[in-house]
């Protein structure tokens, strides 16, 4: 039996619950294309985001830690895959659109910055009289424009869909623009995209928090999220070495935020007779979320990371000398554009000259951005 287009818009039709996005009733995309044979349009912008060039770039951009500190820390691109993975199944679990949801994850942060947030917040200070800096923004920005791939369009040419997720990314109510509709909340795929970054990045920055000598399990158990279902993993565990006991706490973790959102989910959408995907826009609040209580104990896990990690001193070295080579890239690229390379320099040749710069150092990875300040400042380096 072959499987093309109009048989899996046709399943989704059959299986996908009423408020899900479905293939066949996309909006289509900014430049009208023949859709593949056999993808759906939510496919085919799954596989556009992994095969640019922008997706490639994240396994050399900073997560928490650069990549010079070790092989085994997340970056960018580990941490985009988890957010992927967590995303369909929370779809899945939810009978929503998991290749849309998986779409907005691998895309969501294509727009970020080498070095982390503290490369995404000197980049904002330094365009703060331009419009200045959002990785979200910039991811759309990516896709729409500066990813370069096709004849007859600028950018990947995602689907409407697709686009209104990346968008609205950390933000629920996304950006002015009226084509995503100022003030109201995205699709359940969008939704799950941004609650399972969340589940990733808390999960894997206290992992690697403890692989790294900074955090320990023990200071865990100070936590409200400790009780319950992860203090009674850790007693089947407690003959195990400190590395396997880890993995297991941090699996019971996720698990754990997993099944209370897919409940909590499932209680908002039949609360709120949610029917259409259309419906899921019009409500005031997010319908994908945690409970109460996984809301708070969430909010206090982040409160430790931020004390605890995010606020450690090796962490704050690092965000101070990331700050500083954005800004001096930043300023010497202005002072004199002729220094960028040909094939560096961005599309859109009638923007200011900042918003090109902030582009060109917005793609960079963290060894690349390294090396870029070296050929410019190291007066022995050959430029």
């Amino acid at each position: 039996m072959i499987v093309d287009r109009t048989r899996l818009e046709e399943m989704e039709d059959r299986t996908l619950a009423s408020y899900a996005e479905k293939s066949s009733a996309s909006r289509g995309r900014r430049h009208p294309e023949e859709e593949a044979p056999w993808r759906t349009p939510f496919q085919r912008d799954r596989d556009r985001i992994v095969h640019s060039k922008s997706f490639r770039r994240l396994e050399y951009k900073t997560q928490v830690f650069v990549y010079h500190e070790g092989d085994h820390y997340r970056t960018r691109l580990t941490h985009t895959m988890e957010t992927a993975g967590v995303s369909e199944t929370i779809a899945r679990n939810l009978g929503a659109n998991q290749d849309l949801a998986a779409a907005i994850a691998l895309a969501h942060d294509l727009g970020h910055p080498p070095f982390g947030h503290c490369g995404e917040d000197a980049l904002d200070s330094l365009m703060k009289h331009c419009g200045g800096f959002q990785h979200n923004r910039q991811s759309l920005r990516i896709i729409d424009l500066l990813e370069w791939r096709y004849p007859s369009f600028q950018g990947l040419n995602l689907t409407w869909e697709t686009r209104e997720g990346i968008a609205k990314h950390n933000a629920p109510h996304g950006f002015d623009e009226e084509e995503f509709r100022p003030g109201k909340f995205a699709s359940v795929e969008a939704q799950i995209a941004n609650v399972a970054d969340e589940i990733a990045y808390n999960s894997h920055d206290l992992d690697d928090g403890v692989s790294a000598g900074i955090l320990s399990l023990d200071q865990l158990t100070e936590l409200e999220i400790w009780d319950g279902a992860i203090r009674e993993e850790v007693e089947k565990i407690r003959d195990l070495d400190p590395t396997r006991k880890r993995y297991w706490i941090i699996r019971a973790l996720i698990n754990q935020m997993i099944m209370d959102v897919v409940r909590t989910t499932h209680e908002n959408l039949e609360r709120h007779s949610v029917k259409s995907p259309d419906e899921v826009r019009t409500l005031d609040i997010p319908v994908v979320d945690y409970s109460p209580s996984m809301a708070g104990k969430n909010q206090q896990l982040r409160a430790f990371l931020m004390e605890n990690f995010y606020r450690h001193y090796r962490l704050i070295r690092m965000s101070r000398k990331a700050t500083r080579f954005i800004e001096s890239l930043f300023n010497e690229y202005t002072a004199d554009s002729r220094q960028l390379p040909p094939a560096g320099v961005p599309h859109g040749q009638d923007e200011p000259l900042e918003r090109r710069v902030c582009d060109y150092i917005a793609g960079m990875t963290d060894r690349y951005a390294l090396r870029e300040y070296e050929r410019l400042f190291d007066p022995y380096e050959r430029v």
